[in-house]
């Protein structure tokens, strides 16, 4: 799971379109919403909580299995159709783990975390992995340390400007500053033969607030679990890209997988890191690359601090179990909301996933209680329990890729939940969606102040920006004071959304409150428990029955609606500001890179260099030129008219429609997301086909808007810039052609 916080980032819209293209919810609509209210239960989800996370539950353990025919019953219970799906993919499982330090002193660590008091379940581990990482690769190696900061790209270069190589090394990496895969991935593409990664305490630990049990914050023996594999090259099973992982599939080897790394690499404490780190000699790590630990942070790489690293893993195939429920549209059964949470976790995973599997069931027996009643969704809701999406978002990869063509033509949207906290309301998504998103929000109380959760998290954006805390959006910022929508934020990848939205183009949103519980400080340990999470993540589960309210209304709104509640001006406003983004960055690095050039032929990164730790100049790079966006510039600034145009014709008009101008409608906009895809994909990462959202190359969960052109930019790679201005132009220019279509469908009536 993406780990971050969420929060509405992103562009506002135009008010008084907003407010004229949706309506307010009518009469039968609010007495349906207040009824599935009324089948929320906090009491429910704490039940379920506490009985799914008893044991051990990761991928092929006996309690997954277990935890995934339970929610199967719930949902026949309610009334839904449900089954399970199997999918077998490659799933390394640890068979022996081992890592001390050998030199200068031998001093033996990782492990087990041990037993809290107070934490009932921290124990019962006799069925739990040890601490480790997924898809890393097996090895034995005894090597000198480096330690390497967050082991980014700039940490590299700023190793390469200090003389220090990691060659023949094991890198010693916290955590933060991009996904955990990138950082054994970009170690081995340095020549290093291991990788260690710990949790510093500045970033995940003390300086959050008391450690657990006195508080939520990391201990120093918690140690952070996580797959390592390349997900920025493609999610799933690393054997069937692209296609299921069912019988019969062509498979390729572990040898040949492209996201399986060939180092060993494992997780660690920071009470063991705090070891190694003690004994490294070398020159002083840069200031920025000191974090919490009571001692000075020296880079090591000097030949005297040895460590032995060795990994041993079954690679099986291994068993996914996905929970598949259906309720059958009256109206529209070949259109299909689909809602996901995933039930795996890395222990017993109590904020992580279990804490958004909880609220799902609420509103899945919400939903089974009016369907016995007499009600019927318009449109067909999918409900769906992923397992294994902690190693690879798994099953919910594997369940689209098999159903790829049948989701591609009925697929309306997905919406994603993940872990679960007390705080402020988050979305982010395809931007089509802001306006009902936004609508929703001004309709749910949030459980600790008695307003609408829209009105806390618009309090807490003009406080933030008022204390200066952050970097506050200035269009976020401004959309608060006006009373405008507030905008959500772009997808990258870290959850179950991504096969949809990136792979398949089906629009997708991801919904969850946080900010304030520190349920998620024992993220991926075994400390993510019923007792860790109902003390510090959601007291009494106040959070979780508010998530369940807020995608309930989500479902239910878009299941009932006439035309599905998109507005498009909101897509193309964000487009304008992701190319703004882009330009300036252009123009930036433009600016930039002349300076470089004469402060190295002046000499001064040799003068400001201490001459007792050396910093030498950056290594020279191609000047960045000028690009021709005109392609993508043009298609912005039509699809701003397209948008605009739609919107005011639907607001005036859409209402009279025959049945049908309604169904040819509602079929042009059904699929609209798909034409932002390209089947050549993103450079070096053909899986990732989406030309306006992406997981970064080098942030992993966080997004890349525009991608094909902002990291060509970025990485220098200045003919794909060209390149993709008119991939990614055309895909927006036919995105604004369909515009027109329905807004002609819309005029005649």
């Amino acid at each position: 799971m993406n780990r971050k916080i969420f929060g509405l980032l992103g562009v506002a819209g135009s008010l008084a379109l907003a407010t004229a293209t949706l309506a307010a919810t009518p009469a039968a609509q609010a007495a349906n919403e207040k009824t599935f209210d009324s089948h929320v239960s906090a009491t429910d989800q704490l039940a379920w909580l506490k009985q799914m996370t008893s044991a051990p539950n990761h991928v092929s353990s006996v309690h997954d299995r277990a935890n995934a025919e339970f929610i199967l019953s719930q949902f026949k219970a309610w009334g839904w159709d449900a089954h399970i799906e199997q999918f077998d993919v490659l799933y390394p499982t640890p068979i022996s783990t081992s890592v001390a330090l050998v030199s200068p002193k031998a001093i033996a660590l990782g492990g087990q975390e041990p037993v809290i008091a107070g934490d009932a379940t921290s124990g019962n581990t006799a069925d739990a992995l040890p601490p480790y990482v997924a898809f890393q690769g097996d090895g034995d190696v005894t090597a000198d340390v480096v330690y390497v900061n967050y082991g980014m790209p700039a940490d590299y270069k700023a190793l390469e400007r200090r003389g220090i190589s990691v060659k023949d090394k094991i890198v010693l990496a916290r955590y933060g500053g991009g996904w955990r895969g990138l950082k054994p991935k970009l170690a081995q593409e340095h020549g290093a033969v291991g990788t260690i990664i710990y949790s510093d305490p500045a970033d995940d630990g003390y300086a959050d607030g008391d450690v657990y049990p006195k508080g939520g914050a990391r201990p120093d023996s918690s140690v952070q679990r996580g797959s390592v594999a390349d997900m920025t090259t493609y999610p799933g099973d690393p054997l069937t890209p692209g296609i299921g992982a069912v019988p019969g599939a062509k498979r390729l080897t572990k040898e040949t997988a492209a996201t399986v790394l060939k180092i060993p690499v494992l997780p660690m404490s920071y009470g063991d890191a705090s070891k190694i780190l003690a004994e490294l000699g070398g020159p002083m790590a840069p200031e920025n690359w000191r974090g919490g630990l009571p001692l000075a942070y020296h880079i090591g790489g000097d030949g005297k601090t040895k460590v032995h690293l060795a990994v041993k893993s079954d690679w099986s195939l291994k068993p996914l179990y996905d929970v598949i429920a259906t309720l059958k549209g009256s109206k529209y059964p070949d259109q299909w909301i689909v809602r996901g949470n995933h039930h795996d976790g890395w222990v017993f995973g109590a904020q992580d996933p279990l804490s958004g599997n909880v609220a799902m069931l609420s509103e899945a027996k919400a939903l089974g209680a009016m369907y016995k009643a007499g009600w019927r969704p318009d449109r067909t809701i999918v409900y769906a329990s992923w397992d294994g999406e902690e190693p690879m978002l798994l099953g919910s990869t594997e369940w689209a890729e098999t159903h790829a063509d049948e989701l591609k033509k009925k697929a309306l949207i997905y919406i994603n939940t993940d872990g679960n906290s007390r705080g402020f309301l988050g979305a982010e998504g395809s931007h089509d969606w802001q306006k009902l998103v936004n609508s929703v929000a001004d309709d749910v109380i949030d459980p600790q102040t008695g307003v609408s959760v829209n009105k806390r998290a618009r309090a807490k954006i003009l406080v933030d920006a008022y204390d200066n805390i952050g970097k506050p959006d200035e269009a976020e910022v401004a959309a608060a004071e006006k009373g405008g929508d507030l905008p959500i934020g772009a997808l990258g990848s870290g959850s179950d959304y991504s096969s949809f939205l990136q792979h398949l183009g089906i629009a997708s949103l991801n919904i969850g409150y946080g900010g304030e519980g520190t349920g998620g400080d024992a993220y991926h340990s075994i400390y993510d428990s019923y007792d860790h999470y109902t003390r510090f993540g959601d007291p009494g589960l106040a959070y979780g029955a508010a998530l369940s309210k807020t995608v309930g209304r989500l479902v239910l709104r878009i299941a009932d609606a006439d035309t599905p509640p998109m507005q498009f001006t909101d897509f193309a406003d964000t487009m304008s500001r992701y190319l703004g983004q882009v330009q300036k960055l252009a123009a930036d690095r433009r600016a930039q890179d002349p300076k470089r050039v004469s402060l190295t032929a002046d000499g001064a990164f040799k003068l400001a260099s201490d001459p007792e730790n050396p910093v030498a100049a950056p290594a020279p790079e191609p000047a960045t030129p000028y690009f021709n966006l005109a392609p993508l510039e043009n298609a912005v600034a039509k699809l701003q008219a397209s948008a605009k145009a739609f919107d005011a014709a639907y607001a005036a008009n859409g209402a009279a429609l025959s049945p049908g101008a309604r169904e040819r409608l509602n079929a042009s906009l059904r699929d609209i997301d798909q034409l932002l895809l390209d089947q050549k994909g993103l450079p070096g990462r053909p899986w990732y086909q989406n030309m306006v959202y992406a997981p970064g190359r080098f942030t992993g969960y966080g997004a890349k808007t525009l991608p094909g052109v902002r990291e060509a930019i970025e990485e220098r790679r200045f003919a794909d810039a060209d390149t993709y201005a008119v991939i990614t132009g055309n895909a927006l220019a036919a995105y604004a052609a369909r515009l027109d279509a329905a807004t002609a469908i819309v005029k005649a009536r």
